[in-house]
């Protein structure tokens, strides 16, 4: 029997994205175990959030392989999109709804039967009836990792979570990210906090894998990388 721990959820090879003839990332190789939480390290510019949305299947890869779950996922579409949630800064949601609202819409597209009450409280907007317009960056980030937790995914792609917060809404985040099941793929620049809820690192410049090795170690692999010449 094979043991689920050791199965690849994400399997890269060679993989590259160019737009134009700008390379975004090139020669990637990357293999995410199921269960597993990879950072993927990088200042902005480095390619981390192309590489992440080409692996969500958002975007198609212009060399290489991707396979998902064991299958092809430039020809599997339907079914590995199934198994996983992207969250970004763009929620995709209904602006004038409120969030208790936007996730029962969200729950009946998906044919899903969620405790929305639950939901909410987890993420400390259970007193928020107003409409999600009127949310903060970091109200909306804990509405997005509440319909991740509607959707239960295998594999979760973070997209800069802790992007325009407080350093009490990063941490609030970084709680709620701690609380995920499943596989997850976090981008970020916020190496040290990020680093509390991921196992693996991945460190990328100029769009290539320049480091890789324990999420604890990323911010002195970092600061090695960038430290001038002594």
């Amino acid at each position: 029997m094979v043991d689920p721990a050791s199965t690849a959820v994400i399997e890269t090879r060679d993989l590259a994205r160019r737009f134009g003839r700008r390379w975004a990332f090139a020669r990637v190789d990357l293999r995410v175990l199921a269960g597993e939480r990879l950072l993927l390290a990088g200042a902005n510019g480095s390619g981390k959030t192309t590489l992440l949305r080409v692996i969500s299947t958002v975007l198609a890869p212009s060399a290489g392989e991707l396979r998902l779950f064991g299958q092809d996922a430039t020809a599997e579409l339907g079914p590995v999109r199934a198994r996983l949630s992207l969250l970004t800064h763009q929620l995709g949601l209904y602006e004038d709804l409120s969030g208790a609202d936007n996730l029962r819409v969200m729950a009946d597209l998906a044919g899903k039967t969620a405790d929305v009450p639950a939901l909410l409280e987890r993420v400390g907007l259970e007193r928020r009836p107003e409409p999600i317009r009127t949310y903060s960056a970091g109200m909306r980030k804990r509405l997005g990792l509440a319909l991740v937790r509607l959707q239960q995914p295998e594999l979760v792609l973070l997209d800069e979570p802790f992007a325009a917060l407080d350093p009490s809404g990063m941490d609030e985040v970084v709680r709620l990210i701690g609380e995920l099941e499943g596989t997850v793929l976090l981008a970020s620049h916020q190496l040290a906090r990020a680093a509390r809820v991921c196992t693996r690192a991945v460190l990328l410049e100029a769009g290539q894998i320049c480091w890789q090795g324990p999420a604890e170690q990323v911010v002195q692999a970092w600061s090695a990388l960038h430290s001038g010449p002594s």
